[in-house]
């Protein structure tokens, strides 16, 4: 058996291990895993999660072999790229938080927060044909970790934005969550209708916007 059969096999054996513990990478190593992940981001952006890793391989400019010594499974691949995502979307957070106005840091954050949560749900379906048991993967290792720093981040930006009176403060993290699960459907609907998917998108944030006598029953959830 080749050595690209063995590692197209191993693709679809190996289970997703979220919390396995991984030994520090040489310098060259970090810089083929770097490499293989912004290719796979970037080919997962233009043709979705599907795509073959022969492709993202190529992209990378590394042997097929290469990729799957850093990326076990297809499915580790997807799940590292999103990982990496959050990560960022995290910093993005962070660097808004120091910028002058609360209200549009916190509008522009949680417009691209709904665009990722998106790309997440078209993710999580790759996985899970793959076989992967995506809550379960979602309930332990690497994500947790980053998802509650994001939900940190994403606290401090509206609370921010509550104080500055962009935000109506009837509004909890739980329930920003919650809206924005309906905000990343909306986007999944108007795929190839930009125009669309903006206004529907405004339609939805507005709501988040303080009016007089607009208050929720209840005290919002942190």
């Amino acid at each position: 058996m080749s050595e690209h059969s063995t590692y197209v096999m191993a693709q679809y054996e190996c289970p997703l291990d979220l919390s396995t513990e991984v030994r520090p990478l040489r310098a060259d190593a970090r810089r083929n895993q770097a490499r293989i992940l912004e290719a796979a981001d970037e080919v997962f952006a233009a043709h979705g999660p599907a795509t073959s890793t022969e492709q993202i391989a190529r992209r990378a400019e590394v042997a097929i072999g290469t990729v799957f010594r850093h990326f076990p499974t297809k499915a580790a691949l997807v799940e590292a790229v999103f990982i990496d995502r959050l990560r960022r979307l995290t910093a993005t957070a962070a660097e808004l938080s120091a910028g002058p106005d609360p209200g549009a840091a916190f509008f522009t954050f949680v417009t691209r927060w709904a665009e990722l949560s998106a790309v997440k749900h078209a993710f999580a379906d790759a996985l899970a044909r793959d076989g992967v048991d995506v809550a379960g993967a979602a309930a332990a290792g690497e994500y947790v970790r980053v998802r509650a720093e994001l939900t940190a981040a994403v606290g401090a930006l509206l609370e921010r934005a509550q104080g500055a009176g962009a935000v109506r403060a009837d509004v909890g993290t739980a329930e920003l969550d919650a809206l924005l699960i309906g905000a990343a459907r909306a986007v999944e609907h108007t795929a190839g209708h930009p125009g669309v998917r903006r206004r529907t998108l405004t339609i939805i944030l507005d709501g988040l916007r303080p009016r007089d006598g607009d208050a929720v029953p209840g005290a919002p959830t942190p």
